[in-house]
């Protein structure tokens, strides 16, 4: 079963009753009063209940269902829908969620899905600040969009600090492995924090442009607020993307020359056993007449000649930094 948070009729910046959904047609009968609903995942006969008592586009309440939807605004005749994805570290991982508004002259709906954070906080502080609220439901959507971009700006620092975090691994030797599933991870987490910041550039300059009654002349400096903060962080995120970029670039970089190094250490001792193994491979040929076959000096020579000639290469390697 789908969930009402809460159904509140406000007047003059103040909340006079809380009424069940049933009850919204009365309430917004009564000039001067207006209505405010929260809702947490709700089912289809809640959302099409209160379908009916603000008259929404079926086109919008087909978006608020389904919960899978890119963050927009769109203008429904005397309403504004807008989708927002919402975002919250859960065990040092993004999880995102939605948030579908619903702002009409005389109502707000607020419809949330998966993961994100209860808006009994802002509502609180909304009621709190009467001169404000009395701006109507053009604030309680500023309000709500404000809350849900503040929360960005901790994953934010969050993810700053692992990829502080990776810096240090990076450098310090820890495995390959590792690290670079950590730099993928960083990765596809910014991406996700992309996905959910970079629409909200577009929607905050139409909120400043668009000319609506629901979206009073004196609530317009308070989504230019909001616009500002969403272009902090999404500024951050791409800087920080481009670090990841070039970490992940430092890391194949240290793989590649610990390789190399590797590669010479292998070839300089291969060519010091060659010395011998060529040495033995001569005298090892099962011939009669050779040089120094019969000499009772030439097993000292031989062996004299290979620890000598494998000495040099060695002292050669070590001099070049291959060993």
């Amino acid at each position: 079963m789908g969930m009402v948070v809460d159904c509140a009729v406000y007047a003059e910046g103040r909340r006079v009753a809380t009424i069940p959904i049933e009850d919204i047609s009365e309430a917004l009968e009564r000039p001067g009063q207006w209505v405010w609903v929260g809702l947490h995942e709700p089912d289809e006969p809640l959302l099409r209940q209160v379908q009916a008592e603000f008259s929404l586009h079926d086109l919008a309440v087909e978006d608020a269902l389904s919960a899978h939807q890119r963050p927009k605004l769109e203008e429904y005749g005397q309403c504004l829908f807008v989708v927002l994805r919402t975002a919250q570290m859960e065990d040092e991982r993004i999880a995102l969620g939605e948030t579908h508004i619903f702002v009409g002259a005389r109502y707000v709906v607020s419809v949330r899905h998966g993961s994100t954070v209860a808006y009994t906080e802002v509502r609180k502080r909304a009621e709190s600040s009467p001169h404000l609220l009395r701006k109507g439901p053009g604030f309680v959507l500023y309000s709500l969009m404000d809350f849900i971009v503040d929360h960005f700006f901790p994953i934010v620092s969050a993810l700053e600090e692992r990829l502080d975090h990776l810096e240090e691994e990076i450098f310090s030797g820890e495995p390959t492995r590792s690290a670079i599933e950590s730099i993928y991870e960083l990765k596809r987490d910014l991406l996700l924090l992309k996905r959910a910041v970079s629409p909200l550039i577009d929607m905050g300059t139409r909120f400043t442009r668009i000319d609506s009654p629901i979206i009073p002349d004196d609530t317009r400096p308070y989504f230019r607020d909001v616009y500002d903060h969403v272009i902090r962080i999404n500024e951050t995120v791409d800087t920080l993307r481009e670090l990841v970029t070039s970490a992940l670039e430092a890391k194949l970089s240290l793989i590649s020359v610990a390789q190399n190094e590797v590669t010479k250490k292998l070839a300089a001792w291969a060519a010091i056993l060659a010395v011998p193994t060529m040495i033995a491979g001569i005298y090892g040929m099962n011939f009669e007449f050779m040089p120094e076959l019969h000499w009772q000096h030439g097993y000292l020579l031989a062996m004299g000649g290979m620890g000598g000639l494998c000495g040099a290469l060695y002292w050669r390697f070590k001099h070049a930094g291959w060993l």
